[in-house]
């Protein structure tokens, strides 16, 4: 009957004893003072934001080299016109000359030529009156440089430039690395962002001929057009050569950018993920999803009580001794604490958290935290009258597994024997459980993970009558071919970079340097300038961060779509290389300050600096920062590393029981205090999964978590998380969970792609007398000098028993 209770609370029907834990959340978001963080999850931050980002701000001075060398070309060959004057056709001659030019010798003329088209895909700035004109030229130079054939050089000389040999030995032995050193590679990186950031802009403006150069280019950069292999593979490979210590000067930044816009545009962001998976479904046969996602993620609030009374009267109470005026009667006070039930009597600050003591984990005082009992309801203004919410913003999911065991524990204890995989039978059962079997149906969810899976178990088990799979070809796959056989080293170097860009890693003479693209060659002498590229290192980290997670984050799904066992490939592989703690240290610090963190000088970034004059910077002003709400960016990351998180853990209980180890719940009820509806709902499921492990007396301290939980989070009918009476509570064999994955992965990879290692014994053999004799068969020369020796020997020279042989 709890089974019962249970699908009524979650199914949003009234039930006496819950009501107050589903319904307390509402009335803390119609009363919240402080308002939500406006922030708008998307693929990217606005195209300004992303262009902005791919500089440093040392990097200042070479907008002005780069139009210098744009101009020498220019005033070369063309007259005293503009190039905002001339027609289409003088635009290509030139476009065409640049082309030619940069397959010279020479390295200096190559890089001249290199700054002068980088240059045309900045917009040729210096003719331009304001931002918006400087895009517009963009757009239209770079859809200019595409046509004329520019990115396939840029990729040559790229290749040339990673295997220059001469440049990664003379950076392995130089003590400090800087901007100097890497010059050639962040022009090109330079131009090949520009170009993939800017043609992956879907403007409805364009063109005809552009919308058709756009399709081309996208099929072109995710197949193995460049020497055999998508772009993004080239550009994994720059980053674990980085890591390896063999090339320290690459400019680390702009190739994970140029790596993750590469991976959006060909593999597409969430809407064709969305998209994708809903095509997917219909192929399989499977019902539409209940819901979109990403439309139901928007739509949520964030949950933030207001305070509640004892916290508004320890407050008062702060107040009055910083005053030394009493403005509160003691016994008021302890007679609230008596009606309290839930009250802590632990009230010590979040420092505690890292306690080994179970205590100091339940006692941190938050407000989702407490479940206190409220005093009689203070009056409201109707401006703030409560507003309940409709429903759950998710439908509820079953699996078939749920519905197995749900019968099989029903079957044991109401007849006393079970039917195995049977989930039709109900003969002999209660009319109550008949009525919940029926509901559990109603919300069965077949993911395309489970008929993947069991495709798989077929292929397994009948090798040859199983049938030729049909695998599509298409950018996800196309990928997955291409970083499978290093994609474990992908994926450490990845880690390590993430783990240097850190805000809470401390520097250690092991750690890899990943400022080489941000120091200049001489360190700041004056405090502005120290200031200024404080400033500039704090920023490059993050935009690290940012392009890290996003990239993770995007092939984790893209490949859970494709084919679950990919997926499983790359998320036990982050697994094994610490991802878990590593993501759980990220967030082990102030993670308020770090989303409202002001690294940025808006006047220094591209393409306000090279439209407007400059003021002059103080140290006043940088301390100030800009006037945002929050740090997109930052923000961003974090999302995505909740998400990675939450990838990594779902249904994987070793996992899980890690989160409870790295005591993970103290951690992430902190960035609970973050007011944006996604982040509190990733917070919220980490939270969930692990709640039936931190024992009765967590729950009891946490309720209003709880309560958020229930309100926030898909609910799975039969699933005990907030009770821990769940069979997954329990203790067992961890490592064989893995082992058995990586099983049935190792299975996957080899039958798939493995084509060498293929059993002979499955192979097909040729049974027809004239096929195999027709065979043409390329003897060696040694052989057929010596036929006529082979023949005595192994024919004439064995006597046949011809009776044997016919019968």
């Amino acid at each position: 009957m709890g089974v019962c209770i249970l699908m009524k609370v979650i199914l949003g029907l009234s039930c006496k004893g819950d009501h107050y834990a589903l319904t307390c959340i509402c009335c803390a978001q119609g009363m919240s003072e402080s308002p939500d963080l406006e922030f708008e999850y998307a693929d990217t931050d606005k195209w300004a934001a992303e262009l902005s980002e791919l500089y440093s701000y040392t990097e200042g001075p070479e907008f002005a080299l780069n139009r210098k060398c744009f101009d020498e070309e220019f005033r070369t060959h063309v007259s005293d016109k503009k190039w905002t004057e001339l027609d289409a056709e003088q635009h290509r001659a030139h476009a065409m000359r640049l082309l030619d030019s940069l397959e010279v010798i020479a390295r200096e003329k190559r890089l001249k030529v290199a700054r002068a088209i980088l240059y045309m895909a900045q917009g040729t700035f210096a003719e331009c009156s304001s931002e918006a004109e400087v895009q517009h030229w963009m757009r239209y130079n770079i859809f200019l440089l595409l046509d004329v054939g520019t990115f396939s050089a840029l990729v040559e000389l790229l290749n040339m430039e990673i295997d220059n040999s001469a440049a990664c030995s003379s950076a392995v032995r130089k003590p400090a690395i800087s901007l100097a050193d890497s010059t050639d590679l962040r022009v090109l990186l330079n131009i090949m962002y520009l170009m993939v950031e800017t043609i992956q802009q879907d403007d409805p403006a364009d063109r005809p001929e552009w919308r058709a150069i756009r399709e081309t280019f996208k099929t072109e950069l995710g197949s193995p057009l460049y020497n055999n292999e998508p772009i993004s593979v080239m550009l994994f490979g720059m980053v674990t050569k980085f890591c390896s210590g063999h090339a320290p000067h690459f400019p680390m930044k702009k190739v994970l950018l140029l790596l993750w816009k590469s991976i959006l545009f060909t593999l597409g962001g969430f809407e064709q993920l969305q998209s994708i998976k809903v095509r997917k479904r219909e192929e399989l046969g499977l019902p539409p999803l209940p819901e979109d996602s990403i439309r139901v993620i928007r739509s949520m609030r964030a949950a933030s009580p207001p305070a509640s009374a004892s916290d508004l009267i320890e407050q008062q109470q702060k107040r009055a001794r910083r005053e030394h005026k009493a403005l509160i009667k003691q016994d008021n006070l302890d007679a609230f604490n008596e009606k309290d039930p839930y009250k802590a009597d632990d009230t010590r600050e979040d420092e505690d958290d890292n306690d080994d003591n179970d205590n100091s984990i339940e006692a941190e005082s938050f407000p989702l935290e407490r479940d206190e009992v409220m005093p009689p309801p203070i009056p409201h203004p109707p401006s703030e009258r409560v507003s309940f919410p409709k429903g759950l913003p998710w439908a509820p999911k079953v699996r078939e597994k749920d519905i197995e065991n749900f019968l099989e524990s029903s079957r044991s204890k109401f007849i006393g024997y079970t039917l195995g995989n049977d989930t039709d039978t109900v003969v002999g059962l209660p009319r109550p459980i008949h009525e919940s079997i029926k509901t559990l149906k109603q919300h069965k969810y077949v993911s395309i993970a489970e008929i993947q899976i069991s495709k798989e178990e077929e292929f397994q088990k009948t090798p040859l009558s199983g049938g030729e799979e049909e695998v599509e070809m298409c950018a996800t796959e196309l990928l997955y071919q291409g970083i499978l056989p290093s994609l474990p080293q992908y994926m450490i170097a990845l880690l390590k970079i993430l783990l240097a860009a850190a805000p809470t890693s401390k520097a250690k003479t092991d750690s890899i340097n990943i400022l080489a693209d941000v120091l200049p060659e001489e360190m700041p002498t004056t405090v502005l300038q120290s200031m200024k590229l404080g400033v500039d290192v704090n920023r490059h980290k993050e935009i690290i961060v940012k392009a890290i997670s996003a990239i993770l984050l995007l092939l984790l799904k893209h490949f859970k779509l494709n084919h679950i066992y990919q997926f499983e490939y790359m998320a036990q592989h982050l697994v094994f290389a610490n991802c878990i703690p590593l993501i759980l240290k990220f967030f082990n610090q102030n993670i308020m300050s770090y989303i409202t963190a002001k690294n940025s000088i808006s006047v220094l970034d591209f393409p306000y600096c090279v439209v407007h004059e400059l003021p002059e910077l103080t140290a006043e002003s940088l301390e100030a920062g800009d006037n945002n709400q929050f740090c997109w960016r930052n923000l961003f990351s974090c999302i995505n590393l909740l998400r990675i998180l939450n990838k990594l853990t779902k249904w994987k209980h070793s996992r899980t029981m890690m989160l409870v180890v790295f005591k993970s719940a103290p951690i992430l009820k902190r960035a609970l205090k973050v007011k944006q509806a996604m982040m509190q709902l990733y917070v919220l499921k980490l939270l969930k999964v692990q709640t039936k492990y931190l024992g009765r007396q967590w729950r009891k301290s946490n309720m209003k978590t709880m309560s958020a939980i229930y309100q926030k989070v898909r609910h799975r009918l039969n699933d005990d998380w907030a009770y821990g009476n769940d069979l997954d509570a329990r203790p067992w064999d961890f490592q064989a969970e893995e082992c058995a994955l990586r099983a049935n992965i190792e299975r996957f990879n080899s039958r798939r792609y493995d084509k060498n290692q293929s059993n002979p014994d499955f192979l097909p053999v040729d049974n027809c007398l004239q096929s195999v004799l027709g065979q043409r068969v390329d003897l060696p020369e040694d052989f057929q000098m010596n036929y006529d020796l082979w023949l005595e020997r192994e024919v004439f020279s064995k006597p046949i028993s011809w009776e044997e042989l016919l019968q």
